[in-house]
């Protein structure tokens, strides 16, 4: 029971990072709104399992080695970087709206698979160095160093499943019908919207990969 009130500020802090904006969502958003509910579905599964990753690596110490290693974690932002500018230019590159019957065919057609969808939200959220600090300053600040593995295991679940489970409920409303329908007008601009925004955070991460380099 003592630890209770650390589970409860963890959940707290991680509900307040997981509705953050970032790519996570960006991804989320286009699968949702091209391709349908699974498929979103899909990507919100692999963006949860790759908080266990997270978790490994922090439990482990990795997460540490990666944060004072100024090389290492340079190169793991410019991987993340070049994913998501790879996201972003596929997405800006979307031809032309079509009749709406046409458009829905050609979705379908052009969707990706089920493991590619998860595969995507688990190297989208993998690669991505802001859950990697977060995750390093949950286990190092917030996580007491007398906290049981067996209590950490527990807290890396909970928010794998908390992160999951936000992101299908995004997926969820994003895909009812009305919504999805308006979205849908938008057509392609929707997708080069969300290009842009994915290109804007692979340039902020090398931004800032230069920037940890010049001091």
């Amino acid at each position: 029971m003592e630890f209770w009130p650390e589970f409860l500020l963890i959940a707290s802090v991680h509900l307040v990072a997981v509705a953050s904006p970032g790519p996570d969502f960006a991804i989320v958003l286009r699968y949702a709104v091209r391709y349908g509910r699974t498929i979103a579905l899909s990507a919100s599964i692999g963006i949860g399992a790759a908080i266990l990753l997270h978790v490994c690596y922090s439990l482990l110490g990795l997460g540490l080695l990666i944060k004072t290693t100024p090389w290492l974690f340079t190169l793991f932002s410019v991987l993340s970087a070049g994913y998501l500018a790879y996201l972003g230019w596929q997405a800006i590159r979307s031809g032309a709206a079509a009749p709406q019957a046409e458009e829905q065919v050609e979705a379908i057609s052009a969707a990706p698979s089920l493991l590619k969808a998860f595969t995507s939200g688990f190297v989208t959220n993998g690669l991505n160095p802001k859950a990697t600090l977060f995750f390093l300053s949950l286990f190092a600040v917030i996580i007491s160093p007398v906290t049981p593995l067996s209590y950490k295991v527990i807290y890396g679940l909970y928010m794998a499943f908390a992160t999951a489970a936000w992101f299908a409920f995004l997926s969820v409303i994003l895909t009812r019908e009305k919504v999805r329908a308006f979205l849908l007008l938008k057509g392609y601009w929707f997708d080069r919207l969300m290009g842009a925004v994915l290109l804007a955070l692979a340039m902020h991460l090398i931004y800032g990969a230069i920037q940890s380099q010049l001091h």
